[in-house]
């Protein structure tokens, strides 16, 4: 190496625990702004204070969004092979429930959404590529 010339960058090796919880916490900021910038589009608030908004409506919502609000947290807190699990079932499920709700929707919506499917399909590899520890170690 040259007097001048600078050393490398410095580059930490991520836990894979680390990387799957800042993956689905990016998943869940694109939720919540594709969320929010869907209510520009003209007549959905409308409809969303004409229409017959129930409280067990709200509450499937809520059942169909948990697993993905939570995954932050239990990719780190469970235990390697159940959140390894947790991440392959849920990052294929909602990749999936988000590629049935896409057709029909604004360019925008669609975008985003294509984002949250290559975040949630990354934790899927992640998890699905989980480094076994050592028979030494």
């Amino acid at each position: 190496m040259s007097a001048t010339a600078k050393p490398p960058l410095e580059h930490l090796h991520v836990p894979v625990q680390l990387k799957l919880a800042a993956l689905w916490t990016s998943v869940m900021f694109c939720y919540i702004y594709n969320d929010y910038f869907s209510m520009y589009v003209p007549g959905t608030l409308k409809s969303m204070l004409d229409g017959p908004t129930t409280q067990g409506l709200l509450l499937g919502y809520m059942a169909m969004t948990v697993g993905a609000c939570l995954m932050p947290v239990l990719s780190l807190l469970l235990k390697p092979v159940l959140s390894r699990w947790f991440n392959i079932v849920l990052g294929v499920a909602y990749t999936a429930i988000l590629i049935f709700l896409m057709p029909g929707t604004w360019l925008f919506y669609q975008a985003m959404t294509a984002i949250e499917v290559v975040l949630q399909l990354l934790a899927v590899w992640y998890a699905w590529r989980w480094p076994r520890s050592s028979a030494a170690a």
